[in-house]
């Protein structure tokens, strides 16, 4: 056997990749146009094998360092935190999880799990099927747009919107968007993802496509024409500003969107500015918003049947609450599921729970609408229940022979249950200590 004389070192031929393959050592224009690039990215643990040599190399050969920016990411382990191995039967195929999910919803996951500083990201399929319905509710919303004729209008001026919920929703975009920008400028993928997965499920397809149902198909047309012309904007910026982590269901919808138009990989990025950002109807609706969110929470902790229609009273409203009830009273009994909304200071009725919201107090009545007694014994059985799963729990972590033992796999998992399980605790104590007050 004879030691081939024209062969390389694997790493130190690889030192030569930012160069060699642009054919270096002659000088094509490719070696003038592509060197240096700009950023590697690359995982922690080649930082030494490679990183290092090109760096190195680049600055022999090339006079100058082959890239200028370095971003490291961390491993993609199994569930468990394990390293993916064939002997341990735990490797991730991404082309079996594209065909299961989707390529977008794996991009996305990965993107929303790349927390910097290299931490590794334990991958599980349950991840990426909680993608895969992210990008679902986006592709409904997208269906219930078109279904209500929304269409872009190359004349809409976002900042001349008049309608308190069509300003906030103008002002949200435009600063999920600043954000997003910012996150993405400074490499922080994982916090980009997470503000626009965030604005998309709960910002705009939860509250703002509820708020302007009952408006795009009301007969006011001059206000269902700004409901739409504002609600198709929104959409377009939100595809372009997702188009990097999710290419392609965003750009299906943009061009099912704006028809023919340039494919959003070739379009200019938003340029959302910070006039748009309304301080006053960011105010406006989050009250709003809160105020529906603690209704619908306290109807939850004690049990309130869906079907049943309570009635709401403000006290203490100060002049702005006041305004806030009468511009918002429709949207707030629909989605609160409310009778009866209004402001005044009577005296508070027998059976009735407390909202504390801001200077004011929301007083819900629920006499006959639920039993009491039947309800507090519920309660009571799932507390039990619960605080007996924690005390096994926290028997079982405080074991340091289990502790030895057990995989870390194993006692990650316990230690999320204890968590879960301490949580729902938290939660059923304060739904008994509401009904405690309807003595």
């Amino acid at each position: 056997l004879t030691r081939d004389q024209d062969v390389l070192d694997t790493w130190f031929s690889s030192a030569l990749w930012p160069f060699s393959t642009l054919g270096w050592p002659e000088q094509p224009p490719e070696v003038e146009r592509y060197y240096p690039g700009d950023v590697l990215v690359t995982g922690f643990d080649i930082i030494f094998f490679w990183v290092a040599r090109m760096m190195m190399m680049g600055i022999h050969f090339m006079g100058e360092v082959p890239f200028h920016t370095v971003y490291i990411h961390g491993l993609v382990r199994d569930e468990h935190g394990q390293k993916m191995s064939k002997s341990k039967g735990n490797i991730i195929d991404p082309l079996e999880v594209v065909d299961k999910y989707g390529c977008d919803a794996l991009r996305f996951t990965l993107a929303a799990l790349a927390v910097p500083a290299g931490r590794d990201i334990k991958l599980a399929a349950s991840r990426v099927e909680g993608y895969r319905n992210f990008t679902t509710k986006l592709w409904n919303a997208a269906r219930f747009c078109e279904m209500n004729e929304v269409r872009l209008e190359a004349d809409f001026d976002p900042s001349a919107v008049s309608s308190p919920i069509n300003r906030w929703i103008v002002s949200s975009v435009s600063r999920i968007g600043r954000e997003a920008d910012a996150a993405l400028q400074s490499y922080r993928f994982n916090d980009a993802a997470n503000g626009l997965y965030h604005f998309a499920w709960h910002t705009f397809c939860d509250w703002y496509l509820e708020f302007v149902k009952p408006v795009l198909a009301g007969s006011n047309a001059a206000a269902a024409a700004e409901a739409r012309a504002t609600t198709a904007w929104v959409l377009s910026q939100l595809v372009h500003l997702l188009n990097p982590i999710i290419p392609f269901i965003t750009e299906e919808i943009w061009q099912n969107l704006a028809g023919d138009s340039v494919a959003l990989i070739t379009d200019t990025w938003p340029n959302l500015s910070e006039d748009l950002i309304d301080p006053a109807a960011d105010a406006e609706l989050t009250w709003v918003i809160r105020l529906i969110s603690e209704v619908r929470a306290l109807r939850s902790e004690v049990n309130v049947p869906p079907a049943s229609k309570l009635e709401l009273q403000i006290r203490d409203a100060n002049d702005v609450t006041k305004a806030r009830l009468l511009t918002h009273a429709d949207v707030i009994k629909r989605m609160a599921r409310l009778q009866n909304l209004d402001a005044r200071d009577d005296a508070m009725p027998k059976g009735a729970l407390q909202i504390p919201i801001d200077e004011a107090t929301a007083i819900l009545p629920l006499q006959g609408f639920i039993d009491v007694a039947q309800e507090k014994e519920r309660l009571n059985k799932e507390i039990k229940k619960c605080n007996g799963e924690i005390s096994k729990l926290e028997s079982k972590l405080g074991n340091e022979k289990f502790l030895a033992k057990a995989p870390l796999e194993v006692v990650e998992t316990q230690k999320s249950r204890l968590s879960e399980a301490q949580q729902l605790a938290a939660k059923l104590d304060s739904a008994f200590e509401r009904l405690e007050l309807l003595k």
